[in-house]
């Protein structure tokens, strides 16, 4: 993905492939030769999460900040996360958070510091072939709540619709219009069109290609 900001802020709703979105940009930021920190708000989910990548962004020399209580079944987490002081280190900054309105609290805990943070990008996830946001409107009013809950504003539309295994480039190619009218309906820009290598159609606006490092639970058994 083009123009990564000092901190990118990643939402969406569940299943829309938002944490996996968020690991491959930890990655390429890091590989590109920037110090990155990734942070894991997502405190609704406890099945797929960036704290779950502890040792392979060790192994890239990624820094990962995580809930004091994350995997584990308490529910109040602490957040005693020092944003102010990682954004002035000089660090690239990615934000995993939660899937809804209710995980979006977690992060507008820290909205008065991003507010005064100029270079921030704060990108929304869809997914076409997802539960509740099959539609560009049911997918633009999840948007609108989860910034209303935390009190920031996204800037860009990521398409990251697929589905898993079974996803081929027609997979991808049919969710383009999807894709487009919620750019429409937002007034978003689309910031990045993602998909596994061999599964990007060759009209995809803003190709991005990931791979596939967040595993539903029964291809971990």
């Amino acid at each position: 993905m083009r123009d990564i900001r000092k901190l990118t802020i990643i939402t969406g709703h569940y299943g829309s492939g938002k944490t996996n979105f968020s690991v491959n940009l930890a990655l390429d930021t890091a590989a590109a030769g920037n110090r990155c920190t990734i942070i894991d708000l997502d405190i609704v989910n406890p099945y797929f999460r960036t704290a779950d990548f502890r040792d392979m962004f060790g192994e890239k020399n990624i820094e990962l900040l995580s809930p004091v209580y994350a995997n584990t079944n308490l529910d109040i987490p602490s957040l005693n996360i020092p944003l102010q002081s990682i954004l002035e280190s000089g660090n690239n900054v990615i934000i995993d958070v939660g899937g809804d309105d209710e995980g979006a609290k977690a992060l507008g805990r820290f909205a008065p510091t991003i507010r005064e943070f100029p270079d921030t990008d704060m990108l929304y996830v869809i997914n076409k072939y997802r539960y509740l946001t099959k539609e560009a409107e049911e997918a633009v009013q999840i948007m609108r709540e989860i910034e209303y809950s935390c009190g920031l504003m996204h800037t860009g539309i990521v398409n990251n619709s697929s589905l898993g295994t079974e996803t081929t480039s027609q997979t991808v190619k049919d969710s383009l219009a999807y894709a487009d009218k919620v750019s429409e309906l937002s007034g978003l820009p689309l910031r990045a069109t993602c998909a596994v290598e061999g599964a990007m159609p060759d009209n995809a606006p803003e190709p991005y290609v990931i791979k596939r490092y967040v595993r539903t639970l029964w291809e971990n058994q």
